[in-house]
């Protein structure tokens, strides 16, 4: 039996592509963005007490991962990308049904003629992604403290010390009108590593990384495992 869905929402985002996205919700607490609801979802009562609620899960499209044929293991970045696991083991994009689950922070909503906008944050979601649902967090029903996590029993704890030049620090302050919390924005994503898994241990220190958010690009480097940011600016 077929099923088809029709997106209620669609992301605007800090993150206009894959590369930098934090690989879990709640790791980035300055990863801004909004939730747009489309018509004919846009209406105001179809929030109606959303705003008692602090977090909300969204069911979203892996739009930029969809896959002609599936596969049935995955190489989770948590493992180095070195190991496979089942893919309904994992919470890897690559998926038979390109469909994902993240928890993200509520902190606002604006409602009227415009439409239905949700203010969020602690965001893992690039620009554009399909929204399929939207729920609430109930922490009784949702929050099981004893749980078990196989492989990723909590946080990761690999934190990269970030550093700026004088150039990007300059940079920053010139743009800090325009990108609120940009610097602990991009302090927060590069922390995290986000270079490919199998480039971690690679100890080519001189490779230039660029990344993008919002309509910046940041270019920096890993060198003796602190992040050096080279420069950002605009595309």
């Amino acid at each position: 039996m077929n099923y088809s869905f029709t997106p209620i929402g669609i992301v605007h985002s800090c993150f206009p592509d894959k590369f930098g996205v934090p690989r879990q919700p709640q790791l980035a607490p300055a990863a801004t963005g909004r939730i747009e609801l489309l018509p004919p979802y846009n209406r105001e009562e179809a929030v109606r007490e959303l705003n008692g609620f602090s977090h909300i899960w969204v069911v979203f499209v892996f739009h930029e991962a969809k896959r002609e044929v599936w596969k049935p293991t995955v190489r989770p970045p948590r493992l180095g990308g070195n190991r496979r696991v089942g893919v309904f083991a994992s919470r890897s994009p690559e998926r038979p049904n390109p469909i994902g689950l993240s928890l993200l922070t509520l902190d606002g909503m604006q409602t009227g003629e415009g439409g239905v906008i949700l203010q969020v944050s602690n965001l893992d979601l690039i620009d554009g992604t399909p929204v399929l649902d939207i729920k609430p967090y109930v922490p009784y029903a949702d929050s099981v403290p004893d749980a078990r996590a196989g492989f990723a029993p909590q946080a990761p704890d690999k934190r990269l010390p970030v550093n700026f030049s004088e150039t990007a620090r300059q940079q920053l302050q010139a743009l800090s009108a325009n990108y609120p919390d940009l610097p602990t924005l991009v302090e927060q994503v590069l922390q995290q590593d986000p270079r490919p898994a199998y480039q971690e241990k690679a100890v080519d220190s001189e490779r230039v990384f660029g990344m993008c958010l919002y309509d910046l690009e940041i270019k920096w480097q890993v060198q003796n495992d602190v992040v050096q940011v080279i420069e950002v600016r605009a595309q």
